[in-house]
């Protein structure tokens, strides 16, 4: 994956130590005494992970690359990342309407973003991995109405800081 057409840079010219750690998914890491990584397959075609870290009594879910059920149940994978964390990161695509049309395509909604982390008690939900057809007015039509459903949450942009 790091090699040519997927990525230019070869690993030989990254200025930092890098380790490679196989995994399988469902695994638990603890890559550092205290950091708990757990993943968990998720619905793309060709296969893609989910993520969620523990650490010092913080926790955070990385969803993206998903997609909910077809029969309106919710992943129990997914739920298990996100159970609790104080943020997640899920993967809203495209709108309901937009949905429709790319069905199999391993991407989600906003609103299946917010039935999930509702589900998964989430303190702050993060929608990503936006449509690149949506322009600014688009995604400001979804970050109010996501927030209306679900007051707090934020849709990513760049340079995007939480703190707590």
């Amino acid at each position: 994956m790091m090699s040519p057409p997927l990525f230019p840079v070869p690993v030989d010219e990254y200025r930092a130590d890098v380790d490679f750690v196989d995994f399988a998914l469902g695994d638990r890491l603890e890559p550092r005494p205290g950091l708990v990584l757990t993943t968990r397959a998720l619905r793309h075609p060709g296969g893609a992970c989910g993520y969620r870290l523990d650490w010092a009594g913080r926790s955070f879910a990385y969803v993206t690359d998903t997609e909910h059920p077809e029969d309106g149940s919710l992943d129990p994978g997914v739920q298990a990342l996100m159970a609790g964390v104080d943020v997640a990161i899920y993967d809203a695509a495209y709108t309901d309407e937009e949905y429709e049309r790319h069905r199999g395509w391993g991407h989600s909604t906003w609103r299946e973003g917010v039935r999930a982390a509702e589900a998964a008690g989430v303190g702050t939900l993060v929608l990503f991995h936006h449509d690149p057809s949506h322009d600014d007015d688009a995604m400001d039509r979804i970050a109010a109405d996501a927030d209306a459903a679900r007051p707090g949450t934020l849709v990513a942009q760049d340079g995007l800081t939480l703190r707590r």
